[in-house]
Formats: structure tokens, sequence, C-alpha cells
């Protein structure tokens, strides 16, 4: 049974991410009159408690922002940057092999994975800082109260945390979450309870995270890379070899962009540009919108085949292609070109198909948020940690990011080790407008099929005229090697039909695999939010009866 959808007029305000707390704290900036930038951010804060890893102020992320009051439409990518230490040949001798799953590589010793020299420069907080000052009515400290309120007071693990604490990757060559959480003497004290990660409804009490919350809320996020907060994460790191520096920090910059943005069916999709995944999505799109989706029937054999041909294409495209653009110069005049989704439409309906080994990505442990507030400005955020590094500088009660075990320690590769290099994100943020009028924003965590699921979202949108929640919550299949990869929802008789075609087929366990998306739509004057099942979350909506009427959480920040 689907859950209930959330509606309410356009002009008021809604917030969706995966984590309650998260919402609870998103919901409560709106009802005080904040701006969507307001409340995404005051949730963005409180989802670095309460999914610790996830994401967090050690982390990077990409968001997009439509504020019709200005007119601005933009992207702040904050995705983080090799340090100046790293050298493209540093770890070749100690390679081993991909990992099985195509999320990083496996070194001896896991040292891109797992301790200092794991870690990349964070940029989150730089994209929380450029966002408030441009689009924020609240102010700076006022978004902190929600986040550290969960820290001081506590937080209670949920299903999908605990999920993550257990999870146990050595079969794909990485190492279990309990490494990562036990790593530290923080991280053990924290999330460990007799040696073993925290259970569903343990509690969890971080002082110290609440604690560089409220300096962050007074000085800004210059403490983080330039002040006290940045000295401490430098000492830990000159104490245990880690590349990371006092320059690495001070120097970080976030990139501003336009959106990359294409047409399809009428209507434009906004996403970001690269090194961040959006070029996956609208090729996708650019190729599918050259068949009658409908005519297949949904989920169809053949339109498994179709849309996974897609898939295969832009994914082959991506590992072929696409880069930091400053290091690698992507060819997207072509790659969104008439005659190129012509021809790979073509490749696909003659029953070509694409050989797709092994496509690489980030890791699948990211979260999002969509909001619209009451003026009409649409935001949406993905950030993560990456693979979390385990590294929790002492006293300050953060992780964090691993997300060196994105780039590949064999040289010569777009994806190699570069100083100052940004290693491409399946993170896509997505907004679509009808001529200037957004009608949906969505965004999802999970690694490489990011992309797969916001394609399948936006065709159940804007191709089948599903609600938001339903189109979050269909049976999805995910593409991103030679196999096609199937929710347990799918019937084994059109997964028999598929094997027939010639195509290996994993079946999921899982009811809703393969990323996690969640979104707002927008039709006719009408919110409409969708949260996908498999996470802890939900839809949060301020009516405008209730406007400025929810108290505050309560708390001096």
């Amino acid at each position: 049974m689907s859950r209930p959808v959330r509606r309410v007029p356009a002009a008021q305000a809604m917030i969706v991410a995966p984590q309650p707390e998260a919402v609870e704290a998103g919901t409560e900036v709106l009802a005080r009159g904040g701006s969507a930038v307001d409340a995404v951010l005051a949730c963005a804060f409180t989802q670095g408690v309460v999914d610790p890893m996830m994401c967090g102020i050690g982390g990077l992320g990409v968001m997009q922002v439509f504020d019709p009051v200005s007119g601005a439409h933009t992207i702040l990518d904050g995705l983080s940057t090799c340090p100046a230490a790293a050298r493209e040949d540093m770890w070749a001798g100690i390679f081993e092999r991909e990992c099985a799953d195509g999320y990083g590589y496996v070194l001896q010793g896991a040292v891109n994975e797992l301790g200092h020299q794991a870690v990349t420069t964070p940029g989150i907080l730089r994209v929380f800082e450029a966002a408030h000052a441009r689009f924020g009515r609240l102010g700076w400290r006022d978004l902190f109260a929600p986040a550290i309120g969960f820290a001081e007071d506590g937080w209670m693990i949920r299903p999908h945390v605990a999920a993550m604490f257990t999870m146990n990757e050595a079969a794909y060559g990485r190492r279990s979450y309990a490494d990562k959480l036990g790593y530290t003497a923080d991280g053990a004290r924290l999330y460990l309870r007799d040696g073993a990660p925290k259970r569903v409804g343990d509690p969890v009490r971080n002082p110290e995270l609440a604690a560089t919350l409220r300096e962050l809320a007074d000085n800004g996020a210059e403490s983080f890379f330039t002040g006290a907060i940045a000295r401490r994460i430098v000492a830990d790191m000159e104490a245990h070899g880690g590349l990371l520096s006092a320059a690495d920090l001070a120097g970080f910059r976030i990139r501003e962009h336009a959106p990359l943005e294409i047409t399809y069916r009428g209507r434009r999709i906004a996403v970001p540009p690269p090194p961040a995944g959006g070029i996956v999505v609208v090729e996708m799109l650019r190729i599918l919108e050259r068949f009658d989706l409908p005519g297949l029937g949904h989920n169809s054999p053949e339109y498994i085949r179709v849309l996974a041909e897609a898939m295969k294409i832009a994914g082959l495209d991506k590992e072929t292609h696409i880069g930091d653009p400053d290091f690698v110069p992507a060819p997207l005049e072509m790659l969104l070109s008439d005659v190129y989704a012509d021809a790979c439409a073509a490749r696909i309906a003659s029953g070509e198909k694409t050989a797709l080994p092994r496509a690489g990505g980030d890791a699948k442990h990211t979260t999002t948020i969509s909001c619209v507030d009451a003026s009409g400005m649409v935001v949406s955020l993905t950030h993560t940690l990456g693979t979390p590094s385990g590294v929790m500088p002492p006293g300050l009660g953060f992780m964090l990011n691993g997300a060196m075990n994105w780039y590949d320690p064999r040289p010569g590769r777009a994806g190699s080790i570069a100083s100052g290099k940004r290693r491409f994100s399946s993170m896509s943020p997505t907004l679509v407008l009808e001529g200037n009028t957004p009608v949906a924003t969505l965004g999802a965590p999970g690694g490489a099929w990011i992309g797969v699921a916001l394609l399948q979202v936006l065709v159940n949108l804007l191709d089948w005229g599903m609600t938001m929640q339903e189109a979050v919550q269909a049976p999805r299949f995910s593409a991103t090697t030679d196999a096609i990869d199937i929710s347990n929802r799918i019937p084994r008789g059109v997964q028999r039909v598929v094997e027939g075609m010639g195509y290996e087929v994993k079946r999921s366990p899982m009811s809703f695999p393969f990323a996690a998306p969640h979104g707002i739509s927008l039709w006719d004057g009408v919110a409409e939010g969708g949260a996908d099942p498999q996470r802890d979350g939900y839809v949060g909506m301020v009516p405008a009866i209730a406007s400025q009427t929810l108290p505050s959480h309560g708390r001096s920040v």
C-alpha cells in the first residue's frame, strides 16, 4: 500500500528527507519564515547528527537553487578535492583490484578507505555558507538549534542507521562499518555498545558535536577552514600521517555553475554539470525521448531492455569521457546532441547490446533533501561522507570523509589521483521546469545507482503521470554493469523473458533497492512530496494557517 500523499498549495512550504529528525528541523525553520535554503541547511546540519555515516560537516556535496524572487538559478558545487600532498603514483604499488561492485579501489592496508590518508578536502560547509549568504532569511546562528538539540539531548538509532552501522562490505573489498565506527576512541564511545554497533532504539548523545556546532554558529564556516576547528583537524592529520593540510582547508573554494539543461517531452530538466552526475541523467533522457515508453508498458520486458541499454550507454560514456573538467574536458555538446541520441536510440531499437563490465562510482552512503518555500524558492541538496574514513578528530564529534577511495590509484587514467582534482560524483540534485516555473525537484543517495534511479522517477512523473510518492516507490531496476539488477517486486515472469533476451538478471531481496529518491512535485499549483519507503524519512509540510505558529526547538545556540 502506498503512503498517503501530502498535498499543500504550492504557495506554501514543504520539505522531504530520509531522516525524520532532519525533516522536523527543516519544517520548524519553514514555519518560522525561513527560506527553502534556511530549511535545507537546518535539515542538513541535523542529518549530520542523526545519520553520521551518511553525511556531516566533514563531507562534500552539491546544491541546486532556484529563486523566483531574485531570478537566480544556480549550482553550488562543494565536491572535495585531493589534498596537495597527493601524488598520482603514490599508491600504484599497493593497488590490488577494483571493488567488486565498482565503488572504489582495493589497496593493501585499505589506506584509501580507512584512516587519515583517506580524507579529502571537505567542501560542504562552504556550500552552506555561500547559499545562506545569498538566499537565507533567518540568521546563520538560527539554523543550528535543532542539530545542537539532537546532539546534546540525544537521538535513537533508527532502522536504516542500524542497517548501515552493521553493514559488512568485505565481499566487495571494503572494510566493515564496525571497523569505521570503532576506528577512533570517540567513535567507539559514541556508536558502539559492548564492542558492536549500537542497535535500534539505543540512544546516542554527542555533546562534543554540539560544541562544534555552537562554534560554527558563533564564528561561521571560517572556523572549519582557517580557525579553531581547522587547527584541531590539522593537528590530528599531522599526528597520524594524513594528507590533508592547513593550506588545503584554507584554499578550498566551491564552484558555482549554471545548471546543465536539456528539454524532455517539452519540459526543461536542470542538473549539475560535471564532475557531478547530472550528465548521466540527461544523456539517458535524450536517448529515451526517441521511444514511446508508455507504449512499451511499465516495467515490461521490452521497457526494461530499452531503459537498461540507455543506462549502459550513458554509464560507458561517463567512464570514458567524464571526470574533473579542469583535468579532462567533457564532450557535453556531443553527448547531448540530436545526432548522438538518434544513433544511440537506433542501436537500442536494433537490439544491440552495449558492453559495460563495471561502472565505477562514488559510495552508496549519501543523503538528500528537497524543499520548496512559500515564495516559490526550490532547493535540492545531495551530500555525503563518500566512503566514511572512520577518522573523528578528538573532541569534535564528527567523522571526516574517506573520498580518496573514489580516486583510481593507477596513473594515467581519467579518475587518477592528482593534487586539487575533484572526482566524478553521481550526485545529481535535479529540477524540472515548465518554461520558467519549477514543477518538480528531486534527489537521491545511492552511488552509481543515483542516475538510474532519478531517471526512472523522472520517467514515472513525465511519461506515466505518477504522483511523486508513486514515482519514488514504483519498482526499479538498474544496469550499471552488464547484468540487470531488478527489484524483488518485478515479477519473475518478466525476469524470465528478459533473461531469454540474453541478459543476466540479478534479483535483489529488497523491495525498494537501487538508491533512495526523495522529491516534491508542483503540478497545477499543488505541492506533493514523496519519500522512498526504504529510508526512515517523510514529507514535512507547513500549511499557511500554521505558518509562524510552530514552537521553536527551544534551545539557544
